[in-house]
């Protein structure tokens, strides 16, 4: 796999990237298409858990809903994890709780047994893939940024694809206890590579816990996932189950914005926001979250549901996005190194935006090639976009500031496309109200899909403006420099 790498983000410009930081970004490929994966793969099995267990589908959905989270309640102590213990130890005590979780889920017996091994999974999940890229981002450093976190954004595009087809394989050929299983030689692979490849780290007591903003955030972050979720199951906004988490959530949010301001180590620096190429690409990070994993719960319902096509044939149809995002990322992350992420990311946000046009035009015999052309275009549009934001967004930092900024990204990720899910749930099941014939069913999914264009459209300005301010900062760059070196040769002569 490190030879993979190597070949795949090799380029003749800019600094090369040496072989160690390859090794340390198969081993977060290895950890991070586990846990991506193991999302998608339940997603499908959820019809089939509800008969073999015996369970009616809305305590079932707690399947989904507890390992979510979980996932929630860690991140935001990801940080300041790695500066106390070492990213390496917390990375692999993480790994372990995965993969141990994943193997009592297989063992379970009850659907409260299935639930409460999958919080253990979340709770091991949560902090893999923020863990993998602060190592990642430390070892790559700002010049190599983008080279090393498009290829390592590969199994992230390919997971819808993988996913679905994967688990309808296994559930079609095999017992659904091995959709859970499979993680296990994945999971004991990483381990064993990250206690041979990964760097030990610093550790230390850098700063205390921030025991207030720890309770604000890991109550905060899981009730408004939480309520945003129960918008994309209920299709709709006015229910007290959801008014209530949501709001609940965002107030506890906001106290801790207030606390982390004024606190002088809070548990996440929001001061980062300060800076404009940071908080715009954070902005676009967040927008593009909602728009790529709000619109990948349309195209597969619209494959089974209109089409009628099967959990495997569903998982193929997706393909051409998850191709078009990986073919470009590389590409998209030497330029990003040469030229910085603004400019790719606003062409991104656009093509995306362009992309999705065709499928608000879908109807119930609507051509597979020109849908799975559309597909392909748009996965381009989201491999220019993702990762050359996410790319801007660290290469404003300085490295002892990855801790702090990392769970921040994947907590905006996170809760950008469980705000997009949710709109446009809510949108496809308003559409759909009433509708039998399959030409209502699609020019229902049509609304959805003209929703999603404009969620994705959304997402243009904050890119233009981490455009200007990457700009911006180059401008100053060079200023700032001739400032140090007068002041550095008014010291000498003193």
């Amino acid at each position: 796999m490190v030879r993979f790498l190597r070949n795949v983000g090799s380029d003749s410009g800019g600094e090369a990237i040496e072989a160690h930081v390859w090794a340390i970004s198969a081993v977060v490929v290895l950890g991070s298409i586990m846990s991506i994966l193991d999302t998608t793969i339940v997603n499908v099995a959820l019809d089939t858990l509800h008969k073999k267990l015996d369970s009616p589908i809305a305590s079932i959905q707690w399947i989904v809903t507890g390992y979510m989270l979980a996932l929630a309640a860690v991140i935001p102590i990801s940080g300041w994890a790695a500066e106390r213990f070492g990213a390496k130890r917390v990375y692999l005590v993480s790994l372990v709780l995965f993969t141990a979780g994943s193997m009592l889920c297989g063992i379970a017996t009850s659907l409260g047994e299935l639930v409460v091994f999958r919080v253990v999974q979340g709770v091991g999940g949560g902090m893999i893939l923020p863990l993998g890229q602060m190592m990642m981002a430390s070892a790559a450093g700002p010049k190599r940024m983008g080279r090393v976190m498009s290829i390592v954004a590969v199994p992230a595009m390919l997971a819808p694809i993988l996913g679905p087809t994967l688990g309808g394989v296994i559930l079609e050929d095999w017992s659904w206890r091995w959709i859970f299983y499979i993680n296990v030689p994945i999971g004991i692979a990483a381990v064993i590579a990250g206690l041979r490849i990964l760097p030990a780290g610093r550790t230390g007591t850098p700063r205390p816990l921030d025991y207030r903003g720890l309770a604000l955030m890991i109550t905060g972050i899981p009730l408004i996932t939480y309520g945003l979720a129960e918008i994309g199951s209920t299709g709709g906004f006015s229910l007290v189950r959801v008014i209530l988490p949501c709001v609940g959530g965002l107030a506890l949010v906001a106290l801790f914005g207030l606390h982390a301001l004024r606190a002088p180590k809070p548990l996440l620096n929001l001061r980062l926001y300060r800076r404009p190429t940071f908080s715009t690409a954070s902005i676009a990070m967040f927008l593009l979250g909602a728009a790529l994993f709000g619109g990948m719960i349309l195209m597969p319902l619209y494959w089974q549901q209109v089409r009628h096509e099967s959990v495997i044939d569903t998982g193929l149809l997706l393909a051409p996005q998850g191709l078009g995002a990986a073919l470009v990322m590389p590409l998209a992350g030497k330029i990003s190194d040469r030229r910085g992420g603004g400019p790719l990311a606003l062409f991104g946000v656009i093509l995306t935006t362009v992309a999705t046009i065709p499928f608000g035009l879908v109807g119930s015999s609507t051509s597979i090639a020109w849908l799975c052309v559309a597909m392909f275009v748009r996965g381009m549009g989201i491999g220019f976009a993702f990762m050359p934001a996410m790319t801007a967004a660290f290469a404003a930092l300085e490295r002892s500031e990855l801790a702090d900024a990392t769970p921040q990204l994947n907590v905006l990720q996170r809760v950008g496309g469980s705000l997009g899910t949710a709109v446009l749930a809510v949108v496809l099941t308003r559409a759909l109200s009433g509708e039998h014939t399959s030409s209502g069913m699609a020019s229902a999914f049509g609304t959805a899909f003209w929703a999603s264009a404009a969620l994705t459209a959304c997402a243009v300005v904050p890119a233009y403006i981490l455009l200007r301010a990457e700009r911006a900062a180059l401008v100053r760059r060079p200023r700032q420099k001739a400032v140090d070196h007068e002041a550095a040769l008014e010291t000498a002569a003193a």
